[in-house]
Formats: structure tokens, C-alpha cells, sequence
């Protein structure tokens, strides 16, 4: 009954992280999508930079040109033009082309310009078509910059906040593995969460806070299994999986390793999986599974319940049954 509640519990849990790995999936999609726009923003930004740049020194040329041909300065050629100032200039471009075909024209025809109502006409269109295009890729440009400014906050909020509870358990349990010392993260090179990089001070007992490079081996994998813990405080799993973290320890602090694993499963409901050679940490476990090859070639799985066995240890075996003496005494 047992087992078929913990398969339920487990399926339960399966379909959960299946869920969660789809939100995930999603919102990586939307993620990539940002960033897609934020890269899409800042290639129009510099183009518009670029164009920006060229048209100032048009417009230098423009005003040496109109000191040449006309002999007044610039701010007086728009009277002399008869140019409303209400209205909007048209494309220069546009308008150079339009002089250099009028000029070719009158040199070609030697009078007057029969075409020029008609070409007007279609200029004051293009011109019509390219404002509204230019209003409408300024308003887009603007709301994107808006959301970009709005995710961005919220980013830093959610950021700071986050790093802010790993730092405190990674502050807690450096302390409680070392028997000791204390130990903070620190953002690093940059004033904004977004682009700054990490930092981990620890100060192991007896020593000066000195980055993490500098600590010894040992040090360093206790540090190490603090941040990794403090990190998944912050948001636990029901199971966890742990892969020889216990193999550049020494037996006292194996003790303390395999202490905070016995304290983090029992606040947090977590399952740990331990895949270890050190005999305190399978000392410490409630269950083990090996392999053997108890004939050449041929291996075979074992499975020791510890708690079964204490439990027989101190019954003298009246209270165990006989699949459990069977498994005791085959491991």
C-alpha cells in the first residue's frame, strides 16, 4: 500500500514537473522573443544614429550651397521660398532628384515644364505615404522602448530579490558546514543587477574573507555545496540528486554534509539520491542500492534497507519478516 501511495505521489509529482517544464518552456519562447525585439530596437537605433549623424552634415552642405547659389544666409532662404512653416518639409532626397530631373528638363526642352502639376501631385502623395509611415514607426518604437523599460525593472526587482534570499542561505549553511566563518555573495563590476557579475567572499574560521579561488580543495567543495544548497532552498524539488560531492571531503566534514542533507529533507519533504563510496555518508542513508557480481559476468542489484536493519538489531529478528531478513542477509 505504501509503495502503490508513494507511485501515486510520484506520478503526481511527475505530472507537476512536466507542467512546470512546459511554463518553462514557454516562457524561454517569450524570453527569446524580447530579446529578438531588444536586438531588432538597438540595430534601428543605430541606424537611426547613423542617419542622424549623415543628415547633419547634409545639412551643412545644403546651407554652403544656399550661401553659393543665392547669396543669403540659411535662415533666410525658407521667406524667400515661399515655404509655409506649418507644413512639413518634404524628403530631401526626394527633392534633389525632383530638381536634378526639373533642371535636365528645362535644359532638354528649353521653356517651361508642361509635367510639373502632374509630378507635383505624385511627390505630395509619396510625401503624404512616407509621413504616415515615419508617424507610425516612431509610435512602434516608442512602445517598444516602453516594455523594454518595463521588463527591465521588473527583472532587476525579481533579480535583487532572489539574490537576496540565496545569499542568506548561502550565509547560513557556509556557517553551519564549516562550524564557522561567515560567507556573503557581492555583485560585482556593474551598478545594474542585469550586467553585474558574482562574487563569493567566504571567511572559513581562522581565516581572513578571501575569495573562493584562493581557498583549498576541500574549502572550496564546501563552499560550493553551500551556494549549491542555498540555490536550491530558494526554490527545492521533491527530489534531488547528488553525484560524489562528498569525495573531497574528510570524515568530519562528511558528518556535517551528511547532517544538512538530513535537515534539508526533513524541512523541505525533498527526496535526496546520493550516488556515493564514502562508508559514513552509506552509514547515514535510510536505504542502499549496489551492484554485485557475485558470479563472473554476471551482475545483480542489491537493496538494503538501514532502518529495517537497525530495527532487526535491536529486536533480535522477532518483528521482521521474512523477505526483510532475506534482503538483510543477502546485502
Amino acid at each position: 500500500d505504501l509503495i502503490i501511495a508513494a507511485e501515486d505521489k510520484r506520478k503526481t509529482a511527475a505530472d507537476n514537473l512536466a507542467e512546470a517544464e512546459t511554463a518553462l518552456a514557454a516562457a524561454d519562447a517569450r524570453m527569446r522573443d524580447v530579446q529578438a525585439m531588444v536586438s531588432e530596437s538597438r540595430e534601428l537605433q543605430a541606424r537611426f544614429e547613423a542617419t542622424l549623424e549623415a543628415n547633419k552634415l547634409r545639412l551643412d552642405e545644403t546651407a554652403q550651397r544656399i550661401r553659393e547659389a543665392l547669396q543669403i544666409e540659411p535662415e533666410k532662404a525658407l521667406a524667400v521660398s515661399g515655404h509655409d512653416a506649418e507644413t512639413p518639409f518634404p524628403e530631401a532626397e526626394a527633392m534633389e532628384t525632383k530638381l536634378e530631373k526639373l533642371r535636365r528638363e528645362r535644359e532638354n526642352l528649353g521653356g517651361v515644364n508642361l509635367r510639373a502639376e502632374e509630378e507635383s501631385v505624385d511627390i505630395e502623395t509619396q510625401i503624404t505615404t512616407l509621413t504616415a509611415e515615419h508617424e507610425e514607426l516612431t509610435s512602434a518604437i516608442n512602445k517598444l522602448r516602453h516594455g523594454i523599460g518595463q521588463l527591465n525593472r521588473e527583472g532587476r526587482q525579481r533579480l535583487l530579490a532572489a539574490f537576496d534570499t540565496v545569499n542568506g542561505h548561502f550565509s547560513r549553511l557556509f556557517t553551519q558546514l564549516f562550524g564557522g566563518g561567515t560567507a556573503e555573495l557581492k555583485l560585482t563590476e556593474s551598478d545594474d543587477p542585469l550586467e553585474a557579475g558574482l562574487e563569493i567572499i567566504a571567511n572559513p574560521p581562522g581565516k581572513k574573507p578571501q575569495v573562493m579561488s584562493l581557498l583549498s580543495g576541500g574549502e572550496q567543495a564546501l563552499t560550493a555545496m553551500a551556494l549549491i544548497f542555498g540555490v536550491f532552498l530558494t526554490n527545492p524539488s521533491p527530489i534531488c540528486v547528488l553525484d560524489e560531492v562528498d569525495a573531497p571531503l574528510d570524515d568530519a566534514n562528511v558528518e556535517r554534509f551528511c547532517n544538512l542533507v538530513k535537515e534539508i529533507a526533513e524541512q523541505t519533504g525533498t527526496r535526496f539520491l546520493l550516488i556515493t563510496h564514502h562508508a559514513l555518508t552509506m552509514a547515514r542513508m535510510d536505504r542502499l542500492f549496489g551492484v554485485t557480481m557475485q558470479e563472473r559476468g554476471v551482475s545483480q542489484l542489491l537493496s538494503v534497507d538501514l532502518s529495517t536493519a537497525e530495527q532487526f538489531a535491536e529486536t533480535g529478528g522477532d518483528e521482521i519478516t521474512e523477505k526483510d531478513k532475506n534482503s538483510i542477509k543477502t546485502a
